[in-house]
C-alpha cells in the first residue's frame, strides 16, 4: 500500500471511531451501518447491545451482481431499498445511520436517501 493510500485509510478510521463514539445502536434503534470499498458497497443493521446484525445487503449478492456493477450511485440506490425491506420484514422502523468515517455523499448518501424511501426512519 502507498504512502498516500495508507494515509486516506488511516484517516476515515479515525473518522469512524470518532462517529462511533456518538452512534450505539440498541435493539429498539439498531445502527445502519455502510462500508463502501472500490468495487462493491455493503450494508448492515446492526444492534450493538447484543452484537447481532439483524438484516444486511450487499452489492456482491447473485442477483445484483448481474445487475452490473457495484460500484455506483445506482447500485447504492438499489441496496438502499433492498435494506429497508429487510429492515421492516424484520420489524425495525427506526434507525441510527452509521457513515463509516466515509463523506456523506455520492453512494453514502445514496443509500440513505433509498432507505429514507423504503420506510426507514433516521
Amino acid at each position: 500500500m502507498t504512502k498516500v493510500a495508507q494515509a486516506r485509510r488511516n484517516g476515515r478510521i479515525r473518522r469512524h471511531r470518532r462517529v462511533r463514539k456518538k452512534i450505539h445502536g440498541t435493539a429498539a434503534r439498531p445502527r445502519l451501518a455502510v462500508f463502501r470499498s472500490n468495487k462493491h458497497l455493503s450494508v448492515q443493521v446492526i444492534d450493538d447491545d447484543a452484537g447481532t446484525t439483524l438484516a444486511s445487503a450487499t452489492t456482491n449478492e447473485a442477483e445484483l451482481r448481474s445487475a452490473g456493477t457495484g460500484s455506483s450511485v445506482e447500485a447504492a440506490t438499489k441496496i438502499g431499498v433492498l435494506i429497508g425491506e429487510r429492515a421492516k420484514a424484520a420489524g425495525i422502523e427506526k434507525v441510527v445511520f452509521d457513515r463509516g468515517g466515509f463523506a456523506y455523499h455520492g453512494r453514502i448518501a445514496a443509500v440513505a436517501s433509498a432507505a429514507r424511501e423504503a420506510g426507514l426512519e433516521f
